[in-house]
Protein backbone atom coordinates (compact mmCIF):
# COMPACT_ATOMS: atom_id res chain seq x y z
CA UNK A 1 0.00 0.00 0.00
CA UNK A 2 1.34 3.42 -0.91
CA UNK A 3 1.92 6.00 1.78
CA UNK A 4 0.89 8.84 -0.50
CA UNK A 5 -0.69 9.54 -3.89
CA UNK A 6 0.24 12.37 -6.22
CA UNK A 7 -2.32 14.76 -7.62
CA UNK A 8 -1.17 16.65 -10.69
CA UNK A 9 -1.83 20.39 -10.61
CA UNK A 10 -3.61 20.03 -13.96
CA UNK A 11 -6.45 18.56 -11.89
CA UNK A 12 -7.45 22.13 -11.00
CA UNK A 13 -7.26 23.29 -14.63
CA UNK A 14 -9.29 20.44 -16.12
CA UNK A 15 -12.58 21.85 -17.56
CA UNK A 16 -14.44 18.76 -16.38
CA UNK A 17 -13.32 19.56 -12.82
CA UNK A 18 -13.74 23.34 -12.95
CA UNK A 19 -16.96 23.59 -14.96
CA UNK A 20 -18.87 20.34 -14.48
CA UNK A 21 -18.13 19.49 -10.85
CA UNK A 22 -19.44 20.98 -7.65
CA UNK A 23 -17.17 21.46 -4.65
CA UNK A 24 -18.69 18.25 -3.23
CA UNK A 25 -17.76 16.39 -6.44
CA UNK A 26 -14.17 17.65 -6.34
CA UNK A 27 -13.83 16.63 -2.69
CA UNK A 28 -15.25 13.17 -3.42
CA UNK A 29 -13.00 12.71 -6.47
CA UNK A 30 -9.90 13.67 -4.48
CA UNK A 31 -10.96 11.10 -1.91
CA UNK A 32 -11.40 8.37 -4.57
CA UNK A 33 -7.92 9.16 -5.89
CA UNK A 34 -6.15 9.22 -2.53
CA UNK A 35 -8.00 7.10 0.05
CA UNK A 36 -6.18 4.28 1.88
CA UNK A 37 -7.94 1.61 -0.20
CA UNK A 38 -6.39 2.75 -3.50
CA UNK A 39 -4.00 0.42 -5.25
CA UNK A 40 -1.20 0.71 -7.76
CA UNK A 41 -3.59 -0.36 -10.54
CA UNK A 42 -6.46 2.05 -9.84
CA UNK A 43 -8.97 -0.71 -9.11
CA UNK A 44 -9.88 -1.36 -5.52
CA UNK A 45 -12.59 -2.74 -3.33
CA UNK A 46 -14.55 -0.26 -1.22
CA UNK A 47 -18.12 -0.04 0.00
CA UNK A 48 -20.36 2.96 -0.41
CA UNK A 49 -20.82 2.88 3.36
CA UNK A 50 -17.05 3.22 3.86
CA UNK A 51 -16.90 6.17 1.46
CA UNK A 52 -19.85 7.79 3.26
CA UNK A 53 -18.20 7.28 6.64
CA UNK A 54 -14.85 8.71 5.49
CA UNK A 55 -16.41 11.74 3.78
CA UNK A 56 -19.09 12.36 6.37
CA UNK A 57 -21.88 11.95 3.79
CA UNK A 58 -24.97 9.79 3.78
CA UNK A 59 -24.85 6.57 1.75
CA UNK A 60 -27.56 8.06 -0.48
CA UNK A 61 -25.34 11.07 -1.25
CA UNK A 62 -22.42 8.78 -2.01
CA UNK A 63 -24.64 6.69 -4.29
CA UNK A 64 -25.64 9.84 -6.18
CA UNK A 65 -22.02 11.00 -6.49
CA UNK A 66 -20.87 7.60 -7.77
CA UNK A 67 -23.75 7.54 -10.23
CA UNK A 68 -22.85 11.04 -11.46
CA UNK A 69 -19.15 10.15 -11.78
CA UNK A 70 -20.00 6.98 -13.63
CA UNK A 71 -22.86 7.97 -15.93
CA UNK A 72 -22.50 11.71 -16.52
CA UNK A 73 -18.78 12.35 -16.19
CA UNK A 74 -17.35 8.96 -17.20
CA UNK A 75 -14.65 9.09 -14.52
CA UNK A 76 -15.15 5.77 -12.78
CA UNK A 77 -16.90 2.43 -12.85
CA UNK A 78 -18.35 0.85 -9.74
CA UNK A 79 -19.48 -2.75 -9.49
CA UNK A 80 -21.99 -2.98 -6.63
CA UNK A 81 -21.78 -6.79 -6.53
CA UNK A 82 -18.02 -7.03 -6.07
CA UNK A 83 -17.85 -3.54 -4.51
CA UNK A 84 -14.91 -2.69 -6.76
CA UNK A 85 -14.20 0.77 -8.07
CA UNK A 86 -12.04 1.56 -11.10
CA UNK A 87 -10.71 5.00 -11.97
CA UNK A 88 -10.68 5.51 -15.72
CA UNK A 89 -7.58 7.70 -16.14
CA UNK A 90 -5.58 6.18 -13.30
CA UNK A 91 -3.07 4.67 -15.69
CA UNK A 92 -2.55 7.95 -17.54
CA UNK A 93 -1.15 9.59 -14.41
CA UNK A 94 0.12 6.72 -12.28
CA UNK A 95 1.37 4.00 -14.61
CA UNK A 96 3.89 5.76 -16.80
CA UNK A 97 6.99 3.88 -15.62
CA UNK A 98 7.55 0.20 -15.05
CA UNK A 99 10.43 -1.78 -13.63
CA UNK A 100 10.40 -5.18 -11.95
CA UNK A 101 9.10 -4.08 -8.52
CA UNK A 102 6.26 -2.09 -10.09
CA UNK A 103 5.34 -4.87 -12.52
CA UNK A 104 5.38 -7.46 -9.71
CA UNK A 105 3.07 -5.28 -7.63
CA UNK A 106 0.75 -4.77 -10.62
CA UNK A 107 0.63 -8.54 -11.29
CA UNK A 108 -0.34 -9.29 -7.69
CA UNK A 109 -3.03 -6.62 -7.65
CA UNK A 110 -4.48 -7.66 -11.01
CA UNK A 111 -4.91 -11.22 -9.70
CA UNK A 112 -7.15 -9.91 -6.92
CA UNK A 113 -9.61 -8.11 -9.22
CA UNK A 114 -12.94 -9.93 -9.32
CA UNK A 115 -14.65 -7.92 -12.09
CA UNK A 116 -12.21 -8.42 -14.98
CA UNK A 117 -14.00 -5.81 -17.16
CA UNK A 118 -12.61 -3.13 -14.86
CA UNK A 119 -9.07 -4.10 -15.88
CA UNK A 120 -9.77 -3.31 -19.54
CA UNK A 121 -11.53 -0.08 -18.52
CA UNK A 122 -8.38 1.19 -16.75
CA UNK A 123 -5.99 -0.26 -19.37
CA UNK A 124 -7.37 2.03 -22.09
CA UNK A 125 -5.63 5.04 -20.55
CA UNK A 126 -2.22 3.49 -19.79
CA UNK A 127 0.52 5.13 -21.89
CA UNK A 128 3.25 2.57 -21.04
CA UNK A 129 2.83 -0.27 -23.54
CA UNK A 130 4.40 -3.01 -21.39
CA UNK A 131 2.13 -2.18 -18.44
CA UNK A 132 -0.89 -1.90 -20.73
CA UNK A 133 -0.06 -5.31 -22.21
CA UNK A 134 0.18 -6.79 -18.70
CA UNK A 135 -3.29 -5.40 -17.91
CA UNK A 136 -4.81 -6.73 -21.12
CA UNK A 137 -3.33 -10.21 -20.55
CA UNK A 138 -5.26 -10.28 -17.28
CA UNK A 139 -8.65 -9.31 -18.71
CA UNK A 140 -9.68 -12.86 -19.63
CA UNK A 141 -7.61 -14.71 -17.03
CA UNK A 142 -9.52 -16.05 -14.07
CA UNK A 143 -7.86 -15.54 -10.76
CA UNK A 144 -6.02 -18.60 -9.47
CA UNK A 145 -7.41 -17.85 -6.05
CA UNK A 146 -11.00 -17.82 -7.24
CA UNK A 147 -10.26 -20.84 -9.44
CA UNK A 148 -8.96 -22.77 -6.45
CA UNK A 149 -11.95 -21.71 -4.38
CA UNK A 150 -14.31 -22.89 -7.12
CA UNK A 151 -12.52 -26.25 -7.29
CA UNK A 152 -12.78 -26.64 -3.51
CA UNK A 153 -16.48 -25.78 -3.60
CA UNK A 154 -17.07 -28.33 -6.39
CA UNK A 155 -15.18 -30.99 -4.43
CA UNK A 156 -17.24 -30.24 -1.31
CA UNK A 157 -20.47 -30.45 -3.30
CA UNK A 158 -19.39 -33.78 -4.79
CA UNK A 159 -18.49 -35.10 -1.34
CA UNK A 160 -21.88 -33.99 0.01
CA UNK A 161 -23.67 -35.66 -2.90
CA UNK A 162 -21.69 -38.88 -2.35
CA UNK A 163 -22.46 -38.72 1.37
CA UNK A 164 -26.18 -38.25 0.68
CA UNK A 165 -26.10 -41.10 -1.82
CA UNK A 166 -24.33 -43.30 0.74
CA UNK A 167 -26.94 -42.41 3.39
CA UNK A 168 -29.76 -43.14 0.96
CA UNK A 169 -28.22 -46.51 0.05
CA UNK A 170 -27.80 -47.38 3.74
CA UNK A 171 -31.43 -46.41 4.41
CA UNK A 172 -32.64 -48.61 1.55
CA UNK A 173 -30.60 -51.54 2.88
CA UNK A 174 -32.01 -51.04 6.40
CA UNK A 175 -35.56 -50.74 5.03
CA UNK A 176 -35.10 -53.98 3.06
CA UNK A 177 -33.79 -55.78 6.15
CA UNK A 178 -36.77 -54.55 8.18
CA UNK A 179 -39.18 -55.78 5.50
CA UNK A 180 -37.45 -59.20 5.45
CA UNK A 181 -37.62 -59.42 9.23
CA UNK A 182 -41.30 -58.56 9.21
CA UNK A 183 -41.95 -61.13 6.47
CA UNK A 184 -40.22 -63.85 8.52
CA UNK A 185 -42.22 -62.91 11.64
CA UNK A 186 -45.52 -63.06 9.80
Amino acid sequence: MALYRQIFIEFWKDPKVTEEMSAEDRYALLYLLTNPHTTQIGIYQITKRQIAFDLGYSTESVGAIIDRFERLLGLIRYNPETRELAIKNWGKYNLKRGGKPVLDCIRKELEKVKDRTLIEYVADSIPNESIKELFLRNVHVTSTISGQEEEQEEEQEEEQEEEQEQQHTEKVVVDNEIERSLAIVE
